[in-house]
């Protein structure tokens, strides 16, 4: 196997942890990008928010991957948290981009993290890689997100857009917080329930990233997302069946609408999204049903 040098952005996420621990699970030197002063040879300044970074610390990179962003889900959409939502993943791209551009050597490719927020609402039309954006704040920063990247593509580096879907994880995330209302039998559907969820395992994000930056051949969007999504309906009734728990309880429309104010549409919006050009690629899905994301969880 070859041993590469990897820089990753949002290295304490939970997709970044998660990816750090499997590449040097395997050998790989990793650099992480920090917003404080290094601490070591392992790690890079910089600052995403007013597009800085540490360009010289890129040096000698195989591949670069950004999975950096203040958390959509953390918190109500203010707009103040809003403009830090954009900055931190718009001015963060067009940073790294840049400086991967200008280096002498630059690395073989870069890893841009996106999100299948950018297909908006979809209903119940299943869309892959090529359909079109959607409207709204999260369409908009995902097509702004990734025309970020530019720099890069520019320069001749292969380039990937990892449009993630909402993984299934214990640690963080949305199903962060579904786990401890479910395993204590307060889970419940949202709004009707007829919205789609487009899911993927923690593992198989992982290894959906580490085949994407393998493979030489592949560049532009990818959606990382289970083969079959599920309805919030479908998807509750699994939770319930999994832990052992009832799944009773509902939060009506209103309810959430008063809680999240406009991130409540993003919550009661369907998103059927699948993963045409991984599956096409030849990527293999360890847990490709809901139960199964569930357990591994």
């Amino acid at each position: 196997m070859e041993r590469r040098r990897i820089a990753v952005a949002g290295a304490s996420g939970l997709i970044g942890s998660a990816l750090v621990r499997s590449l040097t699970a395997d050998g790989h030197e990793v650099v992480r990008l920090v917003r404080r002063a290094p601490r070591g040879a392992g790690e890079v300044r910089w600052d995403p928010e007013r597009g800085r970074v540490d360009r010289a610390g890129l040096a000698g990179c195989d591949a670069v991957v950004n999975l950096a962003g203040a958390g959509v889900g953390d918190r109500r959409w203010t707009e103040e948290y809003k403009k830090r939502i954009h900055d931190s993943r718009v001015n963060g791209t067009a940073a790294l981009a840049r400086a991967v551009a200008e280096l002498d050597a630059p690395p073989r490719v870069f890893v841009n993290g996106s999100a299948i927020g950018r297909y908006g609402e979809t209903g119940d039309r299943a869309v892959d890689e090529s359909a079109p954006a959607g409207h709204g704040f999260l369409p908009e920063l995902c097509v702004e997100w990734e025309a970020a990247a530019a720099p890069a593509q520019e320069a001749g580096v292969r380039t990937v857009f990892t449009r993630t879907g909402l993984v299934v994880a214990r640690g963080g995330g949305a199903w962060g917080r579904l786990f401890p209302l479910f395993t204590a039998g307060l889970g419940g559907r949202l709004g009707d329930g007829r919205q789609y969820w487009s899911y993927i395992a923690l593992h198989d994000e992982v290894a959906a990233i580490r085949h994407l930056l393998d493979r030489d051949d592949l560049s532009g969007p990818f959606n990382l997302t289970a083969p079959e999504p599920l309805t919030n309906r479908e998807i509750t009734e699994a939770m319930g069946r999994v832990l052992h728990r009832p799944t009773l309880f509902a939060v009506p429309a209103p309810v959430l609408r008063a809680v999240l104010g406009e991130m409540a549409a993003d919550v009661l919006g369907s998103a059927r999204v699948v993963p045409k050009r991984l599956l096409e690629s030849g990527f293999t899905f360890a847990f490709p049903g809901i139960e199964d994301a569930i357990r591994a969880a």
